[in-house]
């Protein structure tokens, strides 16, 4: 039985129509009730669910100015370039994956992953670099190519003519010869860097995004993240229950989503910084000396070839991510209190068939355990309707 999508929001008018992702509309009120504060509306509980909207990806928060908090880090020193490049290309005699380098700067790891013997495309987003990067290639039959990009950048959500640094994912791969493959078969590159001094979080969101979509770079099968990350954002996307005060929906999300290992740690000292406009920055910086005193993680993180093997899909996909949202906005809850609120299903026979109990709390399930709440709602059926969306609490 299909159901009325003209209250659904856009990006989930698809999951319903597929069937993916079934709702009972609970209500078609808002148009007239503009004046009403959500909570309010219907007389309906504040644990009513509301759909989340998605993140914007198009502007950077405006807390500080963009010259003052955003610089970039550079492998200068020769050793440490040498041993990531090993840790990141692997053993000799394994057959070479095209690599991605992001913004390589001076082009110290990158001479060092092509004497590994790695065939590296390096996605430059400062013009100042490129010149002397591209010197690096000479005489190397094609193992260097230098593109004016930022990975970062690529596929930008803000709309309107796309122009460098900024990229389509299509356009870049249909450059480098690059085919689409299945899911399920190899990983078809690897990209290799750092992720944004300033923007780590809104980074792993829009990656998120790609990847449970199967768009943008993740259209062309289970790219290979290997990044360096802040110790801070490290530690959040890594806990679990036994770290209930970091744990929290990206931990979820990407655990779910990826195999995540520890390659490397290497002290943010390690590092030289350049602001913007290209100049050392100043360690006497109290925002810089903070940051001094951490360690930055390179983590690899590879898509699960069993990610959609089950009833989780790049058409549900943002459901799942919505009773994510929904559970860990009250953390401290119960399971079955927040399942209430989402689906028209017995909550308490959810839990037992995952094995829980009624009294589990949302911060004790472990990422595992969601995607199989996720998955045990989804498959279910016991009703027609799967997921309860009242369209008069969604912001108008």
């Amino acid at each position: 039985m299909w159901i009325p999508v003209a209250g659904l929001p856009l990006r989930l008018r698809l999951s319903a129509l597929a069937g993916a992702g079934r709702f009972c509309i609970l209500g078609s009120g808002a148009a007239t009730r503009k004046h009403l504060p959500a909570r309010n509306r219907r007389g309906l509980a504040d644990s009513s669910p509301q759909l989340l909207p998605e993140p914007d990806f198009r502007n950077p928060p405006r807390k500080a100015s963009r010259s003052s908090l955003d610089f970039k880090r550079y492998v200068t020193d020769r050793r440490l370039a040498e041993t990531l490049a090993q840790t990141v290309c692997g053993k000799p005699n394994r057959p070479p994956h095209l690599l991605l380098e992001c913004n390589p700067g001076p082009g110290i790891l990158t001479e060092a992953l092509l004497e590994a013997g790695a065939t590296v495309v390096a996605l430059e987003s400062d013009k100042t670099f490129i010149p002397h990067l591209e010197s690096l290639g000479k005489n190397l039959d094609g193992k260097l190519r230098v593109i004016h990009c930022d990975f970062f950048r690529i596929d930008p959500r803000s709309g309107g003519a796309i122009k460098p640094p900024a990229m389509s994912s299509e356009g870049l791969f249909k450059n480098l010869g690059v085919e689409e493959v299945p899911w399920t078969a190899g990983v078809p590159l690897k990209v290799f860097g750092m992720f944004p001094s300033r923007g780590e979080k809104r980074a792993l969101w829009k990656l998120a995004y790609d990847l449970y979509s199967c768009t943008s770079i993740y259209k062309f099968g289970r790219i290979e993240i290997n990044m360096f990350i802040g110790e801070k954002e490290f530690q959040k996307l890594m806990a679990d229950p036994r770290n209930p005060g970091l744990y929290y929906v990206l931990s979820v999300v990407w655990q779910v989503a990826c195999e995540i290992k520890v390659l490397h740690m290497e002290p943010w000292s390690s590092f030289d910084v350049y602001t913007r406009s290209g100049r050392l920055e100043n360690t006497k910086r109290k925002e810089v000396l903070e940051l001094l005193q951490q360690n930055l993680y390179l983590i690899q993180m590879t898509p699960r070839r069993n990610l959609f093997a089950n009833s989780l899909t790049p058409m549900n996909y943002n459901i799942f991510f919505h009773l994510l949202k929904h559970c860990f906005g009250k953390r401290s809850a119960t399971v079955i209190d927040r399942l209430r609120s989402l689906t028209p299903l017995d909550a308490a026979d959810i839990l037992m068939q995952i094995g829980k109990k009624e009294d589990e709390k949302v911060v004790n399930m472990y990422p595992e355990d969601f995607r199989r709440l996720f998955e045990t709602i989804e498959s279910s059926e016991d009703c027609t309707y799967k997921w309860l969306y009242d369209d008069a609490l969604e912001d108008v």
